[in-house]
């Protein structure tokens, strides 16, 4: 992927890893989409970068994400970076008072809404010299979380999704990536993550994503910063025991 002179959409743009990327790349010369739930916040980012383009859409409405999908084609014909990043996480314990509403919630967003959206905007990135996907999953698809387990699982879904698009759009020349934070300072899992000391700084972890991408440093096509490679290569390494017991209280 080239870092600049890209037309660029972001889902989940309007705030976390999907916002400081949206506002890294846009300083490097893109036209950036960003979609999301929020309208205020919308107001808010394309405010301060006038040249931003904000639209609002839920993702887990099908009707109105295929709407959604038609209208920035044919805003934006030349769209040629896709970037899957809207996700959800709640806390689930089952053991209590389940509510299968949340785990139907967080599988609409995370795994049908990028399902359903680089399925509907394919057509228009085949047509490009050069495209690229990027979808963003978790060091939690590789070591879950118990007390995270749906979204644990949807990330891992997306992963294994992503190593099969890779080769499925290899002869259409779409470069696939994936993005796979550590536990990052934001809001995704409510207001304590983005203060909590353990989780990496949200400047720091955008900042070493971005020189990843300038130098294209994605092996295998995984962008992964050194904090979440101890997640990511537990398996590998022989110590998926031991990260997992740390993971989840021993």
């Amino acid at each position: 992927m080239n870092i600049n002179g890209n037309t660029i959409l972001i889902t989940g743009g309007t705030s976390g890893i999907g916002r400081a990327l949206a506002e890294q790349l846009h300083t490097r010369g893109n036209q950036v989409i960003i979609a999301g739930r929020r309208q205020e916040l919308l107001d808010e980012i394309t405010e301060a970068y006038p040249t931003i383009r904000g639209i609002r859409v839920d993702v887990e409405d099908g009707e109105a994400l295929q709407a959604f999908a038609a209208g920035v084609v044919a805003e934006f014909p030349d769209l040629n970076v896709l970037v899957n990043n809207a996700g959800i996480s709640r806390m689930e314990d089952l053991t209590g008072d389940a509510d299968f509403a949340t785990s139907r919630s967080i599988v609409q967003t995370n795994i049908l809404g990028t399902l359903h959206l680089t399925t509907a905007l394919l057509p228009v990135l085949q047509r490009q010299p050069s495209a690229t996907i990027i979808n963003t999953t978790s060091g939690l698809a590789f070591v879950p979380r118990y007390n995270f387990l749906t979204y644990c699982a949807t990330k891992a879904f997306l992963h294994s999704w992503t190593q099969s698009l890779r080769i499925q759009l290899r002869e259409a020349e779409i470069e696939v990536l994936e993005l796979i934070p550590p536990y990052v300072q934001t809001e995704l899992a409510g207001p304590h993550q983005a203060r909590d000391p353990n989780a990496m700084p949200l400047d720091a972890y955008i900042s070493e994503v971005m020189a990843r991408l300038e130098d294209h440093d994605y092996p295998d096509g995984e962008i992964l910063v050194e904090r979440v490679k101890q997640l990511r290569f537990a398996e590998r390494k022989g110590v998926y025991d031991q990260v997992y017991a740390m993971l989840n209280g021993g």
